[in-house]
């Protein structure tokens, strides 16, 4: 995985939501969310596994849907945090573990759905860990991928890690080839998220509007810069 190292710093972990989902990038918190609830709802008393939970943004809200959530995450920072936000809100059904996500420590069919945000743009071996995801669920997988051929491709050189970045057919190959089947696809965000998170929350808003003005028309899915992909088992 790239990044590594970065990713399991003390200081990382404790900079992580207010560096990049403050100002203009709640818009992306609130955007990946919806996502996140749309794809898997209803959430009540399901049984879902988080890949790269990070700091809890999306363990703790479904927790307090009433779902019965495991993140598992290889940051042990990260992890701190997330127990601080369970506790925080106050809500119980959640687990957060330390574990390595090309061979998650459970049993085939295990899972209602299994998801991962912010994670395939970090990995060397997408279908080894898109196969692992599919081996513990019994019935959904759901993840985002950062666009090949889109505003991201121009932003990604000025990361540090830079991110592998998706063609839909290679993400659709991905599928095929770990025995999974597309049952929807969103595309969004036609600036990268860098941009939104550069600007104040105001001005970023107006963007957004145009953005997805933008989204909205026929060229949209081309040009956007991530995809949601939800997928059967």
């Amino acid at each position: 995985m790239k990044g590594q190292e970065w990713y399991q710093a003390d200081d990382v972990a404790e900079a992580y939501e207010d560096k990049r989902f403050s100002g203009g990038g709640r818009l992306i918190d609130d955007r990946e969310k919806r996502a996140v609830l749309d794809a898997i709802g209803p959430i009540e008393d399901k049984e879902i596994l988080e890949i790269a939970c990070g700091t809890g943004r999306f363990t703790a809200m479904l927790a307090a849907e009433g779902a019965n959530v495991v993140g598992l995450d290889i940051s042990t920072p990260m992890l701190q945090q997330g127990r601080q936000k369970a506790d925080e809100l106050g809500v119980s059904g959640v687990e957060l573990m330390r574990g390595d996500a090309g061979r998650l420590p459970f049993p085939d069919n295990h899972f209602d759905t299994v998801f991962a945000m912010r994670f395939f743009h970090l990995a060397d071996t997408p279908r080894d860990f898109l196969r692992e995801m599919r081996r513990v669920s019994r019935e959904q997988v759901f993840f985002d991928t950062f666009n090949r051929f889109s505003t991201r491709s121009l932003y990604n050189w000025m990361l540090p890690m830079g991110s592998r970045l998706y063609s839909g057919t290679e993400v659709k190959r991905l599928l095929r080839d770990t025995n999974l089947d597309l049952a929807g696809a969103e595309h969004d965000w036609i600036f990268p998220y860098g941009f939104y998170r550069q600007i104040p929350g105001g001005i970023a808003s107006a963007f957004r509007r145009l953005d997805t003005t933008i989204g909205s028309t026929v060229i949209g899915d081309r040009l956007a810069s991530v995809s949601y992909w939800d997928a059967r088992v």
